[in-house]
């Protein structure tokens, strides 16, 4: 199984565990390094995820993918929030962070430009729109290949 459908074989198995925890899955990221697998599950939730919901759902899953076995070797799996510069990849984490500040890079040039920083001004469920450098950019959400939070301090 290559790592793509092994991710989605993951996200099947624990999502419903995870809903009855009251946490969104975020991202998985299956990765070696250093010769050592890592399954690493990104989790959150209204309130934001402390340390108790990460061993909360590690304890939960954990059996879980023991029973179904989609990683045929053995790995280290890690459960984390997902950080001040969350991925957004789904329509709703576009509305859910309508004012902030993001980095979205496109598959294809935009207005011929690829990257784009900007204040998410609006988001419906196929674009999303940004305010860059005073200007509202409209982009397909189809044409996202990646956005996370860019939180300014």
């Amino acid at each position: 199984m290559n790592s793509s459908k092994t991710v989605k074989a993951i996200a099947q198995i624990i999502t419903p565990k995870l809903v009855e925890l009251g946490v969104e899955l975020v991202d998985i990221k299956y990765t070696r390094e250093g010769g050592r697998w890592f399954l690493r599950i990104f989790i959150d939730k209204p309130a934001g995820v402390g340390l108790e919901d990460c061993q909360l759902v590690s304890e939960n899953i954990d059996p879980l993918l023991d029973e179904h076995d989609p990683i045929p070797h053995a790995y280290t799996l890690e459960v984390s929030s997902p950080g001040l510069d969350r991925p957004l990849n789904k329509p709703a984490d576009f509305a859910r962070f309508a004012g902030e500040q993001i980095k979205l890079t496109t598959f294809n040039p935009v207005e011929g430009r690829r990257k784009f920083k900007g204040k998410i001004i609006a988001a419906e469920d196929r674009s999303v729109t940004l305010d860059v450098d005073g200007t509202s950019v409209i982009l397909s959400l189809d044409q996202v290949a990646s956005a996370r939070l860019s939180p300014e301090f």
